[in-house]
């Protein structure tokens, strides 16, 4: 799944007001979804029953499961998504190959790029799919609650103490975000500043010096899904570290944190409880 953060981008969209119009026919507006987040804002919006494709590690709702695959990070079958029939392609921006959804608007396909780049964004989504699919009110009560939710979490941390932390993304080769990525955003609402904020790519590749120089009080380390487990990082190597030497390591939940989905807040409100307990900690051994 992480793999998709570093696939091709492009530049493809359509308009929204064409699309609330065909939602507004009686026929279903039939969607092929080509990432997990997007999946999971449809059945959020109650529009699963829209999705007609989609692709691996779209598990969540348990009813997306049964959700015929076309592909996934490696690429899309087009026989598969012509057999479909799509009224409409959603894709997500910066993970799906770009040559693929050239390839399906030039067999005129519609395709509307999903690119939230903030946390609030996700409610936008939310609104904008429940366009599309004609589901507005449940768009809008599903964004209420998500924007409700996160404003709840944001004030619960509005008085901690900012402690410096390094999120491992990825342990080999070791790759960690920078201030530009919503990762570092979830990271900074609970009151973390993130040590690599500063790099120029959005997923900089480090190296355990890197991370040595900065001196991060906590590590983060996301529990990713992979049918090939990443290898371990055996940091008591390294206790010069503040979060070797007191043991701050966290580890949260990759799947809801690496979604743009109103269970990502699940995950926020998790990584801070984790976080806020590892500042308690910190304070008492200075």
């Amino acid at each position: 799944m992480f793999k998709a953060f570093f696939i091709g981008l492009l530049l493809f969209s359509v308009s929204g007001s064409a699309l609330a119009e065909q939602a507004n026919d009686s026929k279903k507006l039939r969607i092929i979804a080509l990432a997990p987040h997007i999946v999971e804002n449809l059945f959020a919006i109650g529009a699963g029953d829209n999705i007609v494709g989609t692709v691996d590690y779209a598990d969540y709702p348990s009813e997306a499961q049964s959700i015929e695959r076309i592909g996934g990070y490696y690429g899309i079958s087009l026989e598969k998504v012509l057999a479909l029939k799509p009224d409409l392609v959603i894709a997500w921006k910066s993970g799906n190959q770009s040559e693929d959804l050239a390839q399906i608007e030039r067999l005129g396909i519609k395709v509307y790029l999903s690119n939230p780049t903030t946390i609030a964004g996700v409610a936008d989504e939310l609104l904008t799919f429940g366009e599309f699919t004609g589901n507005i009110k449940q768009s809008q009560q599903a964004a209420s609650a998500f924007k409700h939710k996160l404003n709840g979490i944001v004030k619960s941390q509005q008085d901690k103490k900012n402690i410096t932390g390094f999120y491992q993304l990825w342990a080999e080769p070791m790759m960690t975000v920078s201030k530009n990525t919503w990762i570092s955003q979830l990271i900074e609402t609970c009151h973390v500043s993130n040590v690599f904020a500063q790099s120029v790519t959005d997923y900089p590749q480090i190296s355990i010096e890197n991370v040595i120089v900065t001196k991060p009080q906590v590590i983060i380390i996301p529990d990713e899904k992979s049918k090939t487990p990443q290898p371990v990082v055996n940091w008591q190597k390294w206790p010069e570290v503040p979060a070797v030497k007191n043991d701050q390591f966290i580890s949260v939940n990759a799947d809801l944190l690496h979604r743009f989905t109103p269970r990502m807040l699940d995950g926020l409100a998790d990584m801070c409880d984790k976080i806020d307990a590892s500042r308690k900690q910190i304070k008492s051994t200075q």
